[in-house]
């Protein structure tokens, strides 16, 4: 007894074949139609006996089945215009015996409004799996090494050999820089060259956290831990970096409670899950960022002095963009292919006059400041040449003020003329301004703009509402 298609009846495999492909046709070599569903034929508007026995092309507008029939190269997801529509077509090569003896198409979708229905059932599951995807990767990957540290001035130079005489280490280290310096490229870069390059990088932004999760995020939990806790418990960011190095950015951040926690795991090398009993076992290198004054933090008493010298074993200071000497032009330069493959563009080049501009420019936001720059010249540009008025209205307007040289005598007219306003009225303005150039420079992120400022975020919301600025 046989066991396989020979048991169902002709007339079910027909409507299998209805059922599986939808529309499905049949070409041989010479591109004749052999085989071709109902459901195909009354989406061109024929019928099976008028199609059958014709050359495929005088049946479907637009075909190519009759170039893989020849060629036995497969055609997958194809666009074809058909209908006045664009239907989403499969164009496969039919083997048999090793033999190239005609091809097989089938219609994945016969217009675009199909395929955005199914699209739009499936988006949000594959939102959800990119999100764990990027997050699975981001917390086992490092991603930026020294040659991707750009610059020539000898400050940074200094820097850059610091941190790499030191990658090698197995102790704590401490960055230090304003926001937008780079100092998660460069944690990743003395990951990447250290004994631990081949283990887990994980960086955690301690800001970004809110508080009552910072402690289930970095040490995980137990299951029944607390109402809404994951089946079996999760595991903390410090388990996920064993045998690695985890990024602790802005460490001054952190809640007192949970700096005493991290100093008990620095000292001990071992974390306690929320809701365990037993102590876990971890073997990470520290290394911290922050932009704020750690031994002011200490003076006052907002940062544990004994964490403070725990982390600050190795400190690296890296300089803001405004102290590294000629190193704008190269950094913005290195920026334009990055965003150039981003954006699909090539060869994009400074003007000379934006190049003097950038130059003249303090980067209050550092070299993140100057890519959302960049950025933004991309998305207005037509050419391939940034002239100055594709820069931000901001920066074209960035000229250096000369305050004329006050007279010995009695006042001039031109004196007179001056403006003047109470001062009230003028701080009011120059801090306005202040607001609106940090988020500029953090591109529209109001909590970056605020750690720009050195503010807090509520002092930061009260004061755009001040100033209605939204």
């Amino acid at each position: 007894m046989k066991l396989g298609i020979e048991n169902i009846p002709h007339h079910w495999i027909e409507e299998i074949v209805n059922l599986a492909g939808e529309r499905i046709v049949v070409v041989d070599r010479e591109g004749i139609i052999l085989y071709i569903n109902a459901a195909y034929c009354e989406f061109l508007g024929t019928t099976v006996e008028k199609a059958i026995r014709r050359p495929v092309q005088d049946v479907i507008e637009n075909s190519r089945m009759h170039i893989v029939a020849q060629t036995g190269k497969e055609e997958l997801a194809s666009l074809q215009p058909i209908n006045g529509s664009e239907m989403i077509a499969n164009r496969y090569p039919l083997i048999i015996n090793g033999e190239l003896v005609g091809a097989v198409g089938t219609v994945m979708f016969r217009n675009p409004e199909d395929w955005l229905l199914y699209k739009n059932k499936i988006q949000h599951l594959v939102e959800e799996l990119n999100y764990y995807k990027t997050k699975a990767e981001r917390n086992s990957k490092s991603k930026y090494y020294f040659s991707h540290l750009i610059g020539d001035s000898p400050s940074f130079t200094a820097v850059k050999k610091l941190a790499e005489r030191v990658s090698s280490s197995q102790s704590a280290v401490l960055l230090l820089g304003e926001s937008g310096t780079g100092k998660e490229l460069f944690a990743s870069a003395i990951h990447n060259n250290s004994t631990r390059a081949s283990f887990p990088f994980v960086p955690i932004n301690c800001a970004s956290i809110p508080e009552h999760l910072l402690e289930s995020e970095l040490f995980g939990y137990d299951e029944g831990a607390f109402t809404g806790a994951k089946k079996g418990g999760k595991k903390g960011h410090f388990q996920l970096a064993n045998r690695g190095t985890i990024f602790l950015d802005e460490i001054g951040d952190m809640p007192l409670a949970m700096q005493s926690k991290l100093l008990r795991v620095l000292q001990e090398r071992e974390i306690l899950p929320v809701g365990g009993q037993k102590p876990i076992a971890v073997d990470v290198r520290i290394i911290a960022a922050t932009h704020r004054n750690l031994e002011k933090m200490v003076e006052e008493g907002t940062f544990r002095q004994d964490l403070y010298y725990r982390l600050n074993v190795i400190k690296i200071d890296i300089p803001p963009l405004r102290n590294r000497d000629g190193d704008v032009e190269l950094i913005a330069i290195n920026l334009l292919e990055k965003l150039g493959r981003k954006f699909y563009r090539k060869g994009i080049k400074l003007s000379p006059e934006v190049v003097e501009r950038l130059n003249q420019h303090k980067w209050q936001g550092n070299i993140r400041e100057l890519e959302n720059v960049l950025e933004r010249c991309i998305n207005v540009l037509d050419g391939n040449i940034i002239e100055l008025v594709h820069l931000p209205l901001y920066l074209r307007d960035d000229e250096i003020i000369d305050i004329p040289k006050k007279q010995n005598g009695p006042e001039t007219v031109h004196d007179a003329a001056l403006p003047v306003q109470p001062l009230k009225a003028t701080l009011a303005e120059v801090e306005k301004q202040a607001i609106l150039n940090a988020l500029t420079a953090a591109n529209g992120n109001k909590q970056e703009a605020a750690k720009l400022l050195e503010i807090g975020k509520t002092s930061f919301y009260e004061k755009c509402k001040i100033y209605d600025i939204h």
